[in-house]
């Protein structure tokens, strides 16, 4: 991602693992953050840590109006907005057939359904923008499967799907997305 300074950036899932990492870099290169996170004072704590200018966020990435709420805000505070990484997630590792369905609908609504949200809110910002740039983290099991993390699995593969298709859609907006999926 070529940066300009304060550029604004959305770092969903930025108050720790690969989120806080990419928002320790963005920080770096002169973005402005906004650090996304159910637990405030986790967010609160990592955009103290980059330095002033930084905005910390509380929201629940599966509904649509705390997404909303929370564009809003970044707008007001920040402007509007560059970059989307989406790095919010959650695992509950279990064998298929000892995985409640309550965990199953749990990681459909943070990984898959959530980035679709927070997309979607990106996206009508950046189309007014003229540009954009959106980083969905995905991870090696959504590509090879792995025991134990078929749920898991399949959020972060719809993912790929979504992140392929999305690119599609907003190319000729001068709107780019990718996907990452380290493990």
């Amino acid at each position: 991602i070529i940066l300009k300074m304060g550029k604004v950036c959305a770092v969903f899932g930025g108050s720790r693992g690969i989120g806080k990492a990419v928002a320790e870099l963005l920080a770096q290169k002169g973005c402005r953050l906004a650090i996304i996170a159910r637990n405030l004072d986790v967010a609160q704590t990592t955009a103290r840590n980059l330095g002033a200018g930084h905005l910390a966020l509380s929201c629940d990435v599966s509904s649509e109006q705390e997404v909303r709420k929370t564009f809003e805000e970044m707008q007001r505070n920040l402007g509007p907005i560059n970059y989307l990484v989406n790095a919010a997630g959650i695992n509950r590792d279990a064998l298929l057939l000892r995985t409640k369905t309550e965990d199953m609908i749990a990681q459909i609504h943070t990984n898959l359904l959530g980035t679709m949200l927070t997309c979607k809110a990106a996206v009508k910002v950046m189309i007014q923008q003229q540009g954009g740039a959106i980083v969905n983290i995905g991870n090696i099991v959504g590509l090879k499967g792995n025991s134990g993390q078929s749920v898991y699995s399949a959020t972060k593969a719809g993912l790929v799907g979504f992140s392929r298709s999305l690119a599609k859609e907003v190319a000729k907006k001068q709107i780019r997305v990718n996907v990452v999926a380290p493990g």
